[in-house]
């Protein structure tokens, strides 16, 4: 790495992976309108692992929407990766998405008819990225989930806690600097959700992922290096830190 490769790595790492400011997040419903977020403010730092924890309604799953770019607040600031949500064109938002998070979700959203390794490729065919180099990368990522073996199964074919690794692989095709994941163990037994954490903790770990956990599980949350409790749509209490 070069000295000038060094110097804009270090900035980028020196940023915050998303960072809310007095963000506000408002719906209309039946002409009315409810107040989904009340003036959060929450930094994330690089390669920090934290819990978003609450009940349902509580806006949890809202602030997960904002933090990766599948909506905008508001009012207030929002800024992924130094840059200012609200100063992007819907392009652009799309490409700070693409280029930037990963995500996880409970129901895993896999396409059905799709191998385990096609799966995973998706991401890079939004990027313009060849076949053949998609197909690697995808193979990598896999590896790194422990599926290589799976790399030709479809969804169906493919226990729960394979499918969600599946979706770990997808979301870190694209080397993001920032890993989104709803409920990952809402669908998962006790022992395959465990596992499913852990791997989260080996890639934040290992890679300096920062890592976003939305989970109502208190066991779940605990594995975070941080919780976060959110309630009426107000940040109620900030546990703990990251590892260092």
């Amino acid at each position: 790495m070069t000295t000038t490769e060094s110097t804009s790595y270090s900035a980028r790492t020196a940023l915050p992976a998303v960072e809310a400011v007095e963000v506000t997040r408002s719906y209309r419903l039946e002409g009315l309108s409810v107040d989904a977020l009340r003036g959060v403010s929450l930094r994330i730092e690089a390669a920090e692992f934290v819990a978003v924890i609450g009940p349902s309604g509580s806006g949890k799953s809202t602030l997960m929407n904002l933090f990766g770019c599948l909506d905008r607040p508001t009012t207030g600031t929002l800024r992924v990766g130094g840059a200012d949500v609200s100063a992007l064109s819907d392009a652009a938002l799309a490409r700070l998405r693409n280029e930037t998070i990963g995500f996880v979700f409970q129901s895993f959203q896999l396409l059905g008819r799709t191998s385990a390794l096609d799966n995973v490729a998706l991401p890079l065919v939004y990027r313009g990225v060849r076949r053949q180099e998609r197909r690697r990368r995808a193979q990598q990522a896999l590896a790194a989930v422990g599926l290589t073996h799976r790399a030709g199964h479809r969804p169906t074919q493919l226990s729960g806690g394979e499918q969600q690794r599946v979706a770990i692989a997808r979301a870190l095709v694209g080397e993001p600097r920032l890993l989104l994941a709803d409920e990952p163990t809402g669908n998962l037994d006790s022992h395959t959700g465990a596992e499913v954490m852990g791997l989260f903790e080996q890639l934040n770990s290992e890679r300096g992922v920062a890592v976003v956990v939305v989970t109502h599980d208190l066991d779940v949350a605990e594995r975070a290096h941080r919780q976060v409790h959110v309630r009426d749509g107000l940040l109620e209490r900030d546990q703990g830190g990251p590892r260092r």
